[in-house]
């Protein structure tokens, strides 16, 4: 399979985007699972609007994707993206962010809206 040429700028974009650690992160354990705005708040320990700032701008770009559940939204990595690829090779290269989700699961704060 053939990877098509990406464009300068939005490479850019994409790139400029995941130069925040705090998006960087969200991006990696998105790779493995689907999170929602709240869990993110308790991995982060920053508020909502702050966390839902960062989700807008990588699903703005198209690197993450939103389902909804019942009331609650669940983000994902965007696997249909034209820049999964880069994603992916970039992701590949960062230590597991399972820990996180674990140390959440502990206090109890996975998934906490459902």
């Amino acid at each position: 399979m053939e990877i098509a040429a990406l464009e300068i700028d939005k490479t850019a974009l994409i790139l400029k985007l995941l130069g925040d650690k705090t998006r960087l992160t969200m991006v990696k354990i998105l790779d493995h699972h689907d999170c929602c705005v709240c869990e993110f708040v308790g991995i982060f320990a920053m508020s909502q609007p702050a966390i839902s700032q960062h989700l807008r701008k990588l699903k703005d770009a198209g690197v993450v994707g939103e389902t909804r559940r019942g009331q609650w939204i669940f983000y994902s990595l965007n696997k249909e993206s034209e820049y999964y690829h880069l994603v992916q090779n970039l992701l590949s290269h960062l230590p597991s962010q399972d820990a996180k989700l674990a140390e959440l699961e502990e206090q109890g704060l996975r998934i906490s809206c459902e």
